[in-house]
């Protein structure tokens, strides 16, 4: 039997709106979940994602105790499209509040783009495809 488990990569945000137009708007996600911190205690809740992936990003915020997330250049979340990313794709992701950084690691600069969201996170846009 293979085990084919989703994925949730969990984060802290400074700022969900944010977020959202970055992952949404700019890349092109949808919105998966949202749920209001309703009560003491309780996380402000963000899932974006692409309903058909085995996987999906979930952005967190807890409005009594905000976590500032650190990332470092290394903490990387790399989608091989097997294509050059689209001129229009880095402009809107821009727009959305992304920047274009260089990489840490030359490979990824020689194999794609890297934008950094509001937060600090790496999103590589690489042109090769994922052969496991």
């Amino acid at each position: 039997m293979t085990l084919a488990p989703h994925l949730r990569v969990a984060r802290p945000s400074r700022d969900l709106v944010a977020a959202e137009r970055f992952w949404v708007a700019g890349l092109g996600m949808e919105v998966l979940y949202r749920a209001a911190a309703e009560v003491p205690g309780e996380h402000e809740l963000l899932m974006v994602g692409w309903p058909a992936a085995a996987w999906h990003l979930e952005l967190t915020r807890d409005p009594a105790r905000p976590v500032v997330p650190v990332p470092t250049a290394e903490d990387l979340l790399v989608l091989y499209l097997g294509a050059d990313p689209a001129p229009a794709l880095l402009e809107r992701l821009v727009h959305a509040g992304g920047r274009r950084v260089p990489a840490a690691n030359p490979y990824w600069d020689q194999w794609g783009v890297t934008i950094e969201d509001q937060d600090g996170y790496r999103l590589v846009l690489c042109r090769r495809t994922w052969r496991p």
